[in-house]
């Protein structure tokens, strides 16, 4: 037979036999290559673009349970050497990915988890010297603090994240700006959460299509008008509050669960600031009916819980006894 048919043949026959083995081969070719798998980086990144679009209709625990395997990745991914540059990338994607983690924890009502994730976010921040980034992990998580009965510090770390984020316009300063108006309405700086406010507008109209997108990353138009529905609700302002509400909710889209009822929850505070205890019970309660049981703790309830505490008589029983009955 001639020498390069016989080859050819061999290798053939070789190369059919060893087909299930050609990962190894190509896992051990890149380790030979550099310390970096730039597959696995690769599909973290992707992954990072694709769990930062929100819930999309999915109730958190089932957000938190699609994660797992790319936590694992991550943390398999940071435990190798890497050249410099591509290890700043991958603290940049850490720190995204943990801060999501750190979000749906937050919204669950696992606090202590929450702080623990965004202080892990925080680091992965630092160490990818990307301030915007920093700025958004720590405006996420002086929500943390505010949402459940500590806004002088939400405040403090809102101040920070605006700090780091600067003055070009970016999704993290107008994040920043809004969690901080928020924070001093929460604990009765009128003045300064007006300030705030206004700052958070000017920032939202400056921002790209990029830096507007509708993410947890980006700072759409809804979130703005949701954020500055619960900074004027705070403040009492319900006449702007009820503005803020409305344009929030021509723009949620309908798998928008939790957004939608804590819009429903500031309405009525609203109501509830005007004089009208027993409607605001009712629109709590029809709000909290509503919805699906995988939404009915954390962030959602402690706001309902805290209406309860302000309704008088009736009205406060009436609400009690929805949040009791299942």
């Amino acid at each position: 037979m001639d020498r390069r048919k016989f080859l050819g043949v061999a290798a053939a026959a070789a190369g059919m036999a060893g087909l299930p083995d050609i990962a190894e081969a190509r896992h051990g070719i890149n380790a030979g290559l550099s310390t970096s798998d730039g597959g696995g980086l690769a599909y973290l990144d992707g992954a990072f673009e694709r769990h930062r679009g929100g819930y999309r209709g999915r109730p958190p625990s089932e957000a938190l349970g699609q994660m797992k395997a790319d936590l694992d990745l991550l943390r398999e991914l940071l435990g190798r050497p890497h050249p410099a540059a591509v290890r700043k990338d991958l603290a940049r994607t850490a720190a995204g990915v943990t801060g999501l983690v750190a979000i749906i924890q937050h919204d669950r009502g696992d606090q202590r988890d929450a702080v623990g994730w965004f202080a892990t976010a925080e680091q992965a921040a630092r160490e990818s010297g990307d301030r915007h980034m920093l700025a958004w992990v720590l405006s996420r998580h002086a929500m943390v603090p505010l949402n459940y009965g500590a806004p002088h510090a939400a405040a403090t770390m809102a101040i920070r994240a605006r700090a780091e984020a600067g003055r070009s316009p970016s999704a993290a300063g107008a994040l920043a700006a809004a969690v901080t108006a928020r924070s001093l309405a929460s604990v009765g700086d009128r003045e300064g959460a007006l300030r705030a406010v206004a700052d958070a507008r000017a920032a939202a109209a400056r921002l790209d299509s990029v830096q507007g997108a509708d993410t947890w990353f980006g700072y759409a138009p809804q979130k703005h008008h949701v954020h500055l529905s619960q900074a004027f609700t705070l403040m009492g302002r319900t006449r702007e509050a009820y503005v803020e509400q409305e344009s929030a909710l021509a723009l949620t889209k309908s798998p928008s669960v939790m957004t939608r009822a804590l819009i429903a929850v500031d309405r009525a505070v609203c109501v509830r600031a005007d004089g009208d205890p027993a409607t605001a019970a009712d629109l709590a309660v029809s709000a909290w009916l509503q919805l699906p049981a995988a939404y009915r703790d954390g962030l959602v309830r402690s706001r309902v819980e805290s209406l309860c505490r302000s309704l008088p008589g009736r009205p406060g029983s009436t609400l009690r006894d929805a949040l009791t009955s299942r």
